[in-house]
């Protein structure tokens, strides 16, 4: 057994959640339970980040106080999670009298060891991605993301010696000590350090929605510098430079060490934040004396119908509109398989439909309800299902056995690089490989001819299917665990089993009384 600690961003509560963030949280999802299911002790951490000049300007434009505003669009994060059935062990805001407090405590630590230093910065600021920019980072004069002109601005500042840091980092990501993926990310980063690494403004004068410092009041820490901190005081760090978190007092049957599960084994997030995790955050865990993080893993953005989300056009889909359509598991599976994990997909209602009803609906869902079906009539002319402990079918072929051991390994290898569509794809060949294999057996002929072969064949087909449930399990749990109650098992005593022991052939009991149940995904004619 061992730890397993990832984190998704924590998102920025300028807007309520979208399905950018629900991508990133249900990949960090799935990751968390399957490491949970394979035994390891895990933490999954998210939150939301509330502080900044964004956040007071979107307040009061709202006509309320920041923290009011912050409050409402945090628990709106915190309800769109419920809804998405996402198992998160913690959830961090950086309003948070605990977490404040540390972040206070770390700076003063990086400041009383000189690399926090008082001085003038200028620059173009950006106000939509809460970063200076350089000119090269511009289209035609304007931050890419925002498509804003950014600010030209100076002003008195504590500057953080993050230069001091550069030389180091480099190396640890040019040998994967500091991993970065997919490997055009880690290109992409290298580069951007081979420019040279500039020293980073750590605070604002004029913003006082913020953490004051604890050695100068008059001013607040910039953003970043409180956010990235989350990823630390979640698990119950009070800002002490060279101590780890201690003991995480919290999260049940889920519960983890502090000091053990820190650094991040992953860290999730989008391409658009990617500079300054592999920048600022990697920096300021040196100079706290702290180890870094292991892996940070980068997908891309979602298009609507080959455009960009954007509140002008209307095309921002919200995770209730998808669950509301093709309820929670199916949103789920959506959302991880149209596309290559960490990579721009181009998604949009017309395609989540037709996957919907091509892999759920005739796939998964018809696949379950016949085989069931024909168990049924199979029982009701006397035979009962039975293990051909031979590791043959019931005409002597082993192919049967083998595949979903070859589509085990291929499943878990996938899965820890995080070629999640991948992983999903095995499941998706058990499917078509049933399919291909009820309608060689023909089960219904040998019921009617009342085979005893019969009992074998669907002892197959359903020992088959708790292998493809198994596989969807991190990633659809409640439809998993309603095929494995037609299995007649039951899933809390699944839960409990080791993981090799749960993957092994032969862990339905032969002569199991399945039950039909209503349909899965009933198919969407519109």
């Amino acid at each position: 057994m061992s730890k397993f600690y990832i984190t998704t961003p924590i998102y920025y509560v300028n807007d309520k959640p979208h399905i950018g963030h629900t991508y990133t949280t249900v990949a960090a999802d799935a990751m968390a339970r399957y490491h949970r299911m394979i035994g390891d002790t895990t933490f999954f951490a998210t939150g939301t980040d509330e502080h900044g000049a964004k956040i007071a300007k979107k307040a009061k434009t709202e006509g309320k106080e920041p923290a009011k505003y912050a409050d409402e669009i945090a628990a709106q994060f915190q309800m769109a999670w419920d809804e998405m059935n996402i198992s998160n062990d913690g959830f961090l805001r950086t309003t948070d009298k605990a977490h404040k407090k540390a972040v206070q405590n770390a700076l003063q630590y990086m400041y009383d060891k000189g690399d926090i230093v008082k001085d003038k910065y200028e620059g173009l600021y950006c106000v939509g991605c809460e970063q200076f920019k350089n000119e090269k980072d511009l289209i035609d004069g304007k931050c890419p993301d925002h498509q804003t002109v950014p600010e030209k601005m100076s002003e008195e500042t504590y500057v953080f010696k993050m230069s001091k840091y550069a030389d180091k980092l480099l190396k640890m990501i040019e040998s994967d000590e500091l991993k970065i993926r997919p490997q055009a990310r880690k290109n992409e980063i290298v580069s951007f350090y081979k420019e040279g690494l500039k020293d980073v403004s750590f605070s604002r004068k004029n913003v006082k929605w913020g953490i004051q410092l604890p050695w100068d009041k008059s001013h607040t820490a910039y953003v970043w510098s409180d956010a990235f901190l989350n990823y630390l005081t979640i698990l119950g760090w009070d800002g002490s430079g060279g101590i780890l978190p201690p003991p995480y007092e919290g999260g049940g049957a889920r519960r983890a060490e502090g000091v053990e599960m820190f650094p991040p084994d992953i860290q999730l997030m989008s391409k658009d934040i990617l500079r300054v995790h592999a920048t600022i955050w990697p920096a300021m865990l040196l100079s706290l004396d702290l180890p870094v993080q292991k892996n940070m893993f980068v997908h891309g953005f979602f298009l609507i119908d080959g455009q960009k989300m954007s509140k002008s056009i209307g095309n921002v889909i919200s995770p209730a509109d998808l669950v509301k359509r093709y309820g929670v598991d199916a949103t789920r599976y959506l959302l991880m398989s149209p596309t290559t994990f960490g990579r721009d997909g181009d998604v949009g209602y017309e395609k989540f439909d037709e996957k919907f009803n091509a892999d759920l609906a005739n796939g998964l869902g018809n696949l379950v309800a016949r085989s069931i079906t024909l168990v049924e009539k199979m029982q009701n002319v006397n035979i009962r299902m039975k293990n051909d402990n031979s590791k043959t079918d019931a005409w002597g072929k082993e192919e049967f056995y083998h595949k979903v051991d070859v589509s085990w390994s291929g499943y878990k290898d996938f899965i820890e690089v995080l070629e999640i569509d991948k992983a999903l794809q095995q499941a998706l060949v058990q499917i078509k490989f049933l399919d291909n294999y009820i309608t060689s057996a023909k089960p219904w002929e040998l019921i009617k001819d009342n085979d005893e072969r019969v009992g074998v064949v669907m002892y197959n087909v359903l020992e088959r299917i708790r292998h493809t449930a198994l596989m969807l399990w991190p990633f659809m749990p409640e439809t998993t665990e309603e095929i494995m109650r037609r299995l007649g098992l039951d899933p809390n005593t699944e839960k409990t089993k080791d993981f090799e022991e749960l993957i092994e052939w032969g862990g339905l009991k032969p002569g199991t009384e399945v039950k039909k149940g209503e349909s899965l995904f009933p198919r969407l004619e519109n």
